[in-house]
C-alpha cells in the first residue's frame, strides 16, 4: 500500500522537520515527506496518476502539487521526462522540494513556490505535453482518503480561480496537449463547461463510486487543447465492495497482489 510509515530511525533527520514523517510509496523505492498531524495525500491523487495519459518523453506540470505526490507517483511509473510542480503554500512547497531531494529526483522534478497564475514565468507558452491537477475543491464528502488516512482537510477552490487555472493550462500546453483533473462528480458539468470555454475540450471522463450502491462522488476528466468536441466515457471505477474490501480495480491501481 501507499502511505506506509518507514522506520523513523532510518529517516534522514537533516531533511525531516518536527511533526513530519517519511512514508513509503511502495513504488520504485520512492518515499514522501508528510505532516504527522496535517495534510497528507489521499486516494484521489493515486486515482488521478493512474488516469492521466502521460508518456515517458513528456514535459508535465502539476497545478497545486501539495507535497509533490503526483510528480512522484508518475515518475515512479517511469512517466514524464520533466515535471514543473506549482504550489502557493510555502510549507507545502518546501516539503515537496525535500521529498524530491530525498528521492534524488532533482533533475526530473522542479518545485516552484508560485501561484498557478504565474506558471508562465518559468514555463514558456506552448511547451507542455500534459498537465495534472488535483484542485482544492473543498466539498464535504467528496475527497477519497487513502485507506490508512484518518485526517480530513478543508480545501477550497472558487470557480473563478479554476477558470484562471484552465486559461493558464491552455497557454502552456502544446497543440493537442492534455489536461487531467479530478473533481466532485456533482460539479462535473461546471468543470467540463469551464474547460470547453478555455478551449480544453473534454475528451475522456471516468466516474468514481465509493461502492456500487452509492452515487458517484468524484470524476476524472481529460481535456485536450483545441480538440473537436467528442466525449468518451470510461468504465466506472468502484472503490470498495459492499463488505468494505477493495475492488479488484482499486487493487490494480495500487499494485496490490492477492
Amino acid at each position: 500500500m501507499f502511505d506506509r510509515e518507514t522506520d523513523p530511525a532510518s529517516a534522514d533527520r537533516g531533511i525531516i522537520h518536527a511533526d513530519e514523517r517519511v512514508d513509503d510509496l511502495q513504488l520504485a523505492g520512492l518515499r514522501i515527506i508528510q505532516k504527522e498531524t496535517g495534510f497528507r495525500f489521499g486516494m484521489d491523487a493515486v486515482l488521478l496518476a493512474d488516469f492521466a495519459r502521460v508518456e515517458a518523453r513528456d514535459r508535465v506540470a502539476d497545478f497545486g502539487t501539495g507535497t509533490g505526490i503526483l510528480p512522484l507517483l508518475l515518475a515512479g511509473r517511469g512517466l514524464g521526462a520533466h515535471f514543473d510542480a506549482f504550489e502557493i503554500q510555502l510549507d507545502m512547497a518546501d516539503m515537496a522540494k525535500r521529498s524530491v531531494a530525498l528521492n534524488g529526483l532533482m533533475e526530473r522534478i522542479t518545485v516552484h513556490h508560485l501561484p498557478v497564475e504565474e506558471a508562465d514565468s518559468v514555463c514558456p507558452p506552448g511547451t507542455l505535453d500534459a498537465i495534472v491537477c488535483n484542485p482544492p475543491y473543498g466539498v464535504p464528502g467528496t475527497t477519497l482518503l487513502n485507506p490508512a488516512q484518518t485526517l480530513s482537510t478543508a480545501r477550497h477552490q472558487t470557480a473563478a480561480g479554476l477558470t484562471a487555472w484552465f486559461r493558464m493550462a491552455y497557454r502552456l500546453l502544446r497543440g493537442k496537449g492534455r489536461f487531467h483533473m479530478i473533481y466532485p462528480a456533482p460539479r462535473m458539468l461546471e468543470a467540463m463547461t469551464a474547460l470547453s470555454a478555455a478551449h480544453l475540450e473534454p475528451k475522456r471522463f471516468r466516474l468514481i463510486y465509493p461502492s456500487a450502491s452509492k452515487a458517484a462522488n468524484l470524476v476524472l476528466i481529460e481535456g485536450m487543447k483545441d480538440a473537436k468536441p467528442m466525449l468518451h466515457p470510461e468504465p466506472p471505477l468502484i472503490v470498495y465492495e459492499q463488505d468494505g474490501r477493495m475492488t479488484a480495480e482499486l487493487k490494480r491501481i495500487y499494485h496490490i497482489m492477492d
